[in-house]
């Protein structure tokens, strides 16, 4: 079983009490922003090539675990009213905590007990089996059996491990949903950024006469090979730094803005003349600008969904 304590600091401190958390002894820190579900929340984006965001929210909510028992510097079993014995682990853990990241001792401080669990089992209860668009099945590799797909939908099995996407997130769904309604059978199809391999491996079930997937991480590819695999599609799978593929029909990318910027000239040349270019990853606010980064391809939005946009358009002739 497991103490969590939580309280609330100022953005400036909460890597200093993060790091001085660690130190004293947490099993973990998680941060979050304390007026999340409010007016005042505040989204913080970064991703490479861009300067970083502010590390932490105005209002940071720290939480932290701690062990119930064998804590540093606390002898438990001299107390036996255990309410009082988390109040005391809690605070040795904040006082150590405290002076080692030279801030004044934590306010209002909530502490409860976190029972032990399958961590493993409780992750996997985020992802369900869900539809996309009318022709695609999106399930887990543990539920493929216990929720098969209803007739007409082509199954996608998943297991992302260590590679994003499990088609969840909007931009992977909006890729989906423009794969499931513009691909056409014998399409040639390149995913760059390939991840997990959701997409290559959905324009393959769609229909594609042939699918390359592209990234720059080996275990995306590792990912990707297992999950067409157990899909039993064939998909040609290259590292970034290798040759790239003959221009195709369609191209996905579903990456992130700065990528996406840089990429511009490489991913314009991969489209073939009346190809289509599909690029996600990117924000509404961030739309116009990467549109403005494609001169062959006219790009436009094509669909949006929580705040996240989809472009696509298409190479002339």
């Amino acid at each position: 079983m497991w103490l969590r304590i939580r309280f609330v600091v100022d953005g400036a401190s909460a890597d200093a009490w993060t790091d001085a958390l660690l130190a004293a002894g947490a099993a973990s820190v998680d941060t979050s922003d304390a007026d999340a579900d409010s007016e005042a929340e505040c989204a913080l984006f970064g991703e490479p090539g861009e300067p970083p965001p502010a590390s932490a929210w105005p209002r940071t909510r720290i939480t932290a675990l701690l062990a119930r028992y064998g804590a540093p510097g606390v002898d438990e079993a001299s107390s036996t009213d255990e309410s009082d014995a988390d109040e005391r682990l809690a605070h040795a853990l904040l006082a150590r905590a405290s002076a080692l990241a030279a801030q004044a001792a934590a306010r209002d401080v909530e502490l409860d007990r976190l029972d032990d669990q399958d961590w493993v089992q409780a992750t996997q209860r985020q992802f369900v089996a869900f539809p996309v668009g009318d022709r695609l099945w999106i399930t887990p590799s543990w539920q493929a059996s216990s929720q098969p797909a209803p007739e007409a939908r082509a199954t996608i099995v998943l297991d992302p491990g260590l590679a994003f996407g499990t088609g969840s997130h909007p931009t992977t769904r909006l890729c989906l949903e423009w794969l499931d309604e513009n691909l056409r059978a014998g399409d040639t199809v390149i995913d760059y950024g390939c991840g997990s391999g959701i997409l290559a491996i959905a324009a393959a079930r769609l229909g594609a006469r042939s699918v390359t997937g592209i990234d720059i991480d080996p275990q995306a590819l590792v990912a990707a090979a297992r999950n067409a695999a157990d899909n039993g599609v064939s998909i040609e799978l290259r590292s970034s730094d290798q040759a790239m593929p003959p221009a195709a029909d369609v191209v996905v990318a579903n990456i992130l803005a700065n990528p996406l910027r840089v990429l511009a000239p490489l991913l314009e040349t991969l489209v073939a003349p009346g190809g289509r270019l599909v690029v996600a990853g990117l924000l509404d606010r961030q739309a116009d600008g990467i549109a403005r980064c494609y001169r062959d391809v006219a790009l436009q939005p094509w669909r949006s969904a929580e705040g996240w946009t989809c472009l696509a358009g298409t190479r002339p002739r």
